[in-house]
């Protein structure tokens, strides 16, 4: 049992030597490096500015009250389309206890006058068809009767005015109906049937009863990084992607240059703005986020390389062109300064130092 044992470990001991000096001989082999090759072709390279941002409105209006009072009635919805001048809501005065008192007593102080004068009127048309007094003076009461009717009836309007918001002369002129100035689709009623709401005036803003925009006319809004805005203008056109709208592309014109740099997470930033050519087919909600593409630089027909092909040594640029037939098993390359053009971060433009079809040295394969 004993020199079963021994033989066993001795086995053993031999396993692991042979194991460990094969395992030490094949790190120590040289690895065959192969490399991909590619090939130098012509096409085209666009170089792109993107600015990030959303598409919005160019015209948005918030709808406010004229008048303060309670919301007694909401005749639209968030996403209906509306005319100019239609209702979107109403709005019940709610009148002041002392403008209430005044305009009640303006009212009965115009018809006691009225009353007066009056039965004024009635003696000296009695006393001019008797012959009694002039015509003049018969004209001069008549007139007092007129201004007193007159002053009754604004009474009356002003007292409707305290307590419902509008005269019954003019209700079609009347500011307790809220309407639409534009015609356009509404985005949003922040109020509901109860809320108070202040009248717009010099020193409030007044509350907002609806925003209302034209979804015909979009604009995009974004921003460009300070390293790219100078190679922009007015006029260059825009191709703008929309996240919700997946393979949806929209044209666009870029108008607008911000001259004013703006800080965003420490990073310098220019606002810019794009009229955009909307689809009618496609709706698009307003604060969809975009990304604009803006072609900057163009090179048609020239030769192009994949960029990670090339080799960089100081101020000085290289690629490796392959000298052994593509299909031997050693790969064998010789070093070419090349000068480089346009890049568009995946293929570069050769000027000079390559020619078309020439196979050249890629990245690194694994065996």
């Amino acid at each position: 049992m004993k020199k079963f044992m021994k033989i066993f470990f001795a086995c053993l001991f031999v396993a692991a030597l042979v194991g460990t000096f094969v395992f030490l001989w094949n790190k120590t082999r040289p690895k065959k490096i192969v490399y991909a090759i590619e090939t130098s072709v012509r096409d085209t390279i666009r170089q792109y500015v993107v600015a990030n941002g959303k598409v919005e409105p160019r015209d948005e209006v918030l709808i406010k009250p004229q008048i303060s009072g309670i919301i007694s009635d909401v005749a639209c919805n968030a996403g209906d389309k509306v005319r100019q001048g239609q209702v979107i809501a109403t709005v019940k005065v709610i009148p002041e206890m002392g403008a209430l008192n005044s305009a009640e007593s303006r009212v009965s102080v115009a018809r006691i006058s009225l009353d007066q004068v009056r039965r004024e009127f009635d003696r000296a048309d009695t006393l001019f068809r008797s012959g009694v007094i002039t015509r003049e003076e018969y004209e001069q009461t008549e007139t007092s009767l007129r201004k007193a009717e007159e002053e009754l009836r604004n009474a009356q309007d002003n007292l409707e005015i305290v307590q419902n918001g509008v005269t019954s002369r003019n209700a079609d002129l009347g500011n307790t109906q809220i309407r639409s100035t534009i015609e356009g689709t509404i985005l949003d009623i922040p109020i509901k049937v109860g809320n108070s709401v202040i009248q717009s005036n010099t020193f409030n803003d007044g509350t907002t009863i609806a925003s209302v925009a034209d979804l015909t006319k979009m604009l995009f809004r974004g921003n460009v990084d300070e390293t790219d805005v100078g190679k922009l203008h007015e006029g260059m056109e825009v191709e703008l992607t929309i996240g919700a709208l997946q393979g949806e592309k929209f044209r666009a014109r870029l108008e607008y240059i911000s001259p004013k740099a703006k800080e965003e997470n420490g990073v310098v930033m220019f606002e810019v703005k794009a009229a955009v050519e909307m689809d009618r087919d496609i709706f698009v909600r307003a604060g969809y986020s975009a990304n604009a593409s803006i072609c900057v630089q163009n090179r048609e027909g020239v030769i192009t390389i994949q960029e990670s092909t090339v080799s960089f040594e100081e101020s000085e640029s290289y690629v490796y062109v392959l000298t052994s037939p593509e299909e031997a098993e050693e790969q064998t390359f010789e070093k070419r300064a090349v000068k480089l053009g346009l890049s568009d971060g995946i293929k570069v433009e050769v000027l000079e130092g390559l020619a078309e079809g020439e196979k050249i040295r890629g990245i690194q394969q694994q065996l």
